[in-house]
């Protein structure tokens, strides 16, 4: 690829020769690997207008580079850089008499501190990676995808994604979802009350910032999603940990003087037990008396292989207490980060206004696409070849499942992996550990409870990111290390 002219730069106050001064910043920028080969220098015609010098200097800088083997040159095609000499990726040195920035004295740390470190980035190396949310890239639809990008960037539309929206959110995908996305799940809402977030864990992150930000009480699930722990933990506000049972969260524990609740109602986090009606109605009933706002986090009501979904919350929500929040993450993918908030007028207002501090709006592009990919039917496409073909992996799961002899710790029929529980005195950390030198990725029950060694004897399996065929031999994997 081209260098551009604008990386290099002369110092005139310097007593080293112009000449040198370029051919030292050449060096620099291939052994530190910043110029890669086959990058192409700029023409020495260019470069000498660039840095104010006569060209005979550039082409001499040039010449004896080519000469020491860090450039190419090549006929009628300038010069490159070139692929025969070693590169090390060493931190720019620190001048003589310079004292380094002391960052430790800036920062206090609490947000590396917070952030989680079980999650395997390289996943896609494993044979069998029971890993939650990612997706196999073969159930996506790519051509609908590129073809919806196609017409997002089409002449007619691309003055709209060029300008810079302020506070605003692309009013077409607004409305799918408003009229197509939100009656499924039972709700009815206005564009006044529905906000467009990079994701579930930035609504999240929103709510958590509006309502507790000056600090106060709220509760969680225990066990709980992970990320939401994450954002608390840079809030000034009391979180109490509420155990879950089969049917999710008690209503009768929480306790008095909370301003907000969190809640996976439909699906719940990670052990996918469904709150049943009854106890939705409680802790409405109880949000209603206590004046507390329930934050509905409905991250994965298209995975359900019971029968229909129960309502959301906030379909069943009179009163106007909460915030329900969706994401495109399971259903098109989770790298498009594309998510949405639904809520009451006045909250929606504010949350807005946060988002507009820290970055405006979500992508144009990416907003204009997605409702492309909505409206023109590749969502729910996509969704029907999803939820047939996670069912059969549910199945032959299941199956593997029962046959080694596994626990399962509940009997959820919703989301895309199972809640599974180990025999006293095992630790799912170890057994984690100890899976990986087989090619198998297992997620340990720690991160999820409030107290760690709650979560030891616990570890999650999931089969989005696993093909059916190779389910069987992993937990056979992870039958033969219990033993």
């Amino acid at each position: 690829m081209p260098i551009p002219v604008e990386s290099f730069f002369i110092d005139r106050t310097s007593s080293v020769p112009l000449q040198v001064q370029l051919q030292r910043q050449i060096i620099t920028g291939v052994t530190e690997g910043r110029l890669r080969p086959g990058d192409a220098l700029p023409s020495s015609r260019r470069m000498a207008a660039h840095l104010g010098v006569a060209r005979v200097t550039v082409v001499q800088a040039y010449a004896e580079l080519a000469a020491t083997d860090y450039l190419d040159s090549l006929p009628r095609s300038g010069h490159r850089i070139s692929d025969r000499i070693e590169r090390r990726i060493d931190p720019p040195a620190v001048a003589p008499g310079v004292q380094h920035f002391d960052w430790q004295r800036k920062i206090d740390g609490r947000f590396a501190r917070s952030a989680r470190t079980d999650r395997v980035t390289d996943w896609r190396q494993y044979r069998f990676p029971f890993v939650y949310g990612q997706v196999d890239p073969e159930l996506v639809d790519h051509a609908a995808w590129r073809d919806c990008a196609v017409r997002a960037l089409g002449r007619r539309e691309f003055a709209s994604l060029t300008a810079d929206l302020y506070n605003e959110d692309d009013p077409e995908l607004i409305d799918y979802i408003a009229r197509h996305i939100l009656p499924r799940r039972g709700i009815r809402a206005r564009p006044a009350e529905i906000l467009l977030t990079l994701g579930a864990q930035n609504g999240l992150w929103m709510a958590a910032e509006v309502l507790l930000g000056r600090g106060g009480r709220c509760a969680v699930e225990d066990p709980c999603y992970p990320g939401l722990r994450e954002i608390l933990a840079q809030t000034r506000a009391e979180v109490v940990a509420l155990p879950v049972d089969a049917h999710g969260l008690p209503p009768e524990a929480i306790p008095a003087g909370v301003a907000a609740i969190f809640t996976t109602a439909s699906h719940q986090c990670p052990t996918s037990s469904t709150m049943p009606l009854d106890r939705r109605r409680a802790l409405l009933d109880c949000a209603s008396r206590q004046g507390f706002a329930v934050i509905e986090d409905d991250y994965e009501f298209e995975m359900c292989f019971a029968g229909a979904p129960s309502p959301a919350l906030k379909a069943m929500d009179v009163a106007g207490a909460v915030i329900y929040v969706g994401s495109f993450s399971k259903s098109v993918f989770p790298g498009l980060r594309m998510g949405y908030m639904v809520a009451d007028p006045a909250f929606i207002a504010e949350a807005r206004a946060l988002r507009g501090l820290v970055m405006r709006h979500p992508p144009g592009m990416l907003q204009r696409t997605l409702a492309h990919f909505l409206s023109l039917g590749h969502y729910d496409a996509q969704m029907n070849r999803m939820r047939r073909i996670y069912a059969e992996r549910r199945a032959v799961m299941a199956q593997a499942i029962t046959e080694n002899g596994l626990i399962r710790a509940n009997g959820g029929a919703g989301g895309s992996s199972f809640w599974m529980s180990l025999e006293a005195g095992k630790d799912s950390r170890i057994l984690a550990q100890a899976l990986r030198a087989q090619g198998v990725l297992i997620e340990p029950g720690t991160p999820f409870f409030a107290r760690e060694q709650d979560g030891a004897g616990f570890y999650r399996l999931a089969y989005s990111s696993i093909a059916a065929p190779l389910i069987e031999e992993g937990v056979a994997r992870i039958r033969a290390a219990l033993t």
